[in-house]
C-alpha cells in the first residue's frame, strides 16, 4: 500500500523552491509551508489522506474545469467547442497575443484565462445573473463538498486585481466571442476563481473524471463518458499551463493545476487525486505538489501512456 504520509514529508522542503501567488494580494498571504494530499481509491471507494488535505484553499484555475462540466452539461461539447478551441496556445495563461496574431475567431482552449471567461459566459448565456449560485451548487455536488463556498476576500481580491482579464474579456466582447453579458461574466468569473476546497474535494472532482462522468459515491453521472474523455485529454495537453507537454512526459496523468496550490489529477479507471502545497514555480504550478504527484503516480503506476 503506499505510504502517502512518507511521500508528503520527502516532497514538503521542495516548497523552498517556489513562491506563493503574490499578483492576487489574498493569496499572498497564504503559509507556503504546506503539503497535502487525498487519492479517491475508485476500486473500493476509500479516500487515503495525508499532510493538509483538509486545509481549505481557493481553487482559482481548477474551477474552469468545473465551468467547463457545467458548459458541456448544459450546451452539449459540440455547441460549447463551437466558440472555444481544444489546443495549446503557445503563450502564458493570461496572454492575449494568440488571438491577436491569429486572429482567432475564439480563444484557443478552456483552460487559458480567455477560454475560461469564455466559457463562464456560456453559462452566464443559459442562466444569467444567477450563474455562479448554479456554479457553485454543481461544484459542491460534483466535489462531493457541501462546504464549499465563496471566500468573499479573495474575490475581492480577485476583483481588484483582474485588470488583465477585464482587458481579456472586453476584447472579446467587441470581437463577439463572448454568448453571456460581459460584465456578468467577469463578476462570475471572479467568484468560481474564489471558491474554497480541500484536497479531499479535488480528489472527488478527480474521481468523477476518473470514473468517465459519473460520481462513484452515488451512482449519478454528471457528463457523458464523450465529455469527461474530452476534458481529460484537454487536462493532459494544456492543464499545467506551458508546462504540459513536459509533464505529460515526467507524470502521464490527466491534470489541472491552479495559483492557489491545487493540483487535480485523475487517473482513468483508478484514482482521482487532489494535492495542495501554495508555493508555485514560474508557470504557476505547485512545486512540491507536482513532485509529490509524480511519486505517487510512479508507485501506483499510473501514468497512462505506459
Amino acid at each position: 500500500m503506499i505510504q502517502l504520509e512518507e511521500l508528503v514529508k520527502k516532497n514538503l522542503l521542495k516548497e523552498k523552491e517556489g513562491k506563493v501567488a503574490s499578483y492576487i494580494p489574498a493569496l499572498a498571504e497564504v503559509n507556503p509551508e504546506q503539503l497535502g494530499v487525498a487519492l479517491y481509491d475508485l476500486d473500493d471507494g476509500e479516500i487515503g489522506e495525508a499532510g493538509q488535505s483538509e486545509v481549505r484553499f481557493a481553487i482559482e484555475s481548477i474551477s474552469k474545469v468545473i465551468t467547463l462540466m457545467l458548459a458541456i452539461k448544459k450546451m452539449g461539447i459540440q455547441e460549447v467547442f463551437n466558440h472555444v478551441g481544444s489546443r495549446q496556445s503557445g503563450f502564458a495563461f493570461d496572454s492575449i497575443l494568440n488571438m491577436e496574431i491569429e486572429k482567432a475567431k475564439y480563444p484557443l482552449n478552456p483552460f487559458i484565462n480567455a477560454g475560461a471567461i469564455a466559457t463562464t459566459s456560456m453559462v452566464v448565456s443559459k442562466t444569467g445573473e444567477g450563474a455562479f449560485e448554479e456554479i457553485l451548487s454543481f461544484a459542491r455536488d460534483i466535489c462531493n463538498d457541501p462546504n464549499l463556498y465563496l471566500d468573499q476576500i479573495i474575490y475581492h481580491s480577485e476583483r481588484r486585481t483582474g485588470n488583465f482579464d477585464r482587458s481579456l474579456a472586453y476584447y472579446m466582447e467587441s470581437k463577439n466571442m463572448l454568448l453571456g453579458d460581459v460584465i456578468t461574466s467577469l463578476d462570475t468569473y471572479f467568484k468560481q476563481c474564489s471558491m474554497m476546497v480541500t484536497a479531499r474535494s479535488l480528489a472527488n472532482l478527480g474521481a468523477v473524471l476518473a470514473n468517465n462522468g459519473v460520481k462513484p459515491w452515488d451512482g449519478k453521472r454528471i457528463i457523458s463518458v464523450e465529455g469527461a474523455r474530452c476534458i481529460k485529454s484537454l487536462m493532459m495537453t494544456t492543464g499545467l499551463y506551458n508546462q504540459s507537454g513536459t509533464y505529460s512526459r515526467l507524470i502521464g496523468v490527466p491534470t489541472k493545476s491552479g495559483v492557489g496550490g491545487g493540483l487535480m489529477s485523475a487517473a482513468p479507471h483508478r484514482y482521482g487525486i487532489g494535492i495542495f502545497s501554495p508555493a508555485l514555480d514560474k508557470a504557476g504550478n505547485s512545486v512540491a505538489g507536482l513532485e509529490l504527484l509524480k511519486d505517487i503516480v510512479e508507485d501506483l503506476e499510473l501514468d497512462i501512456f505506459d
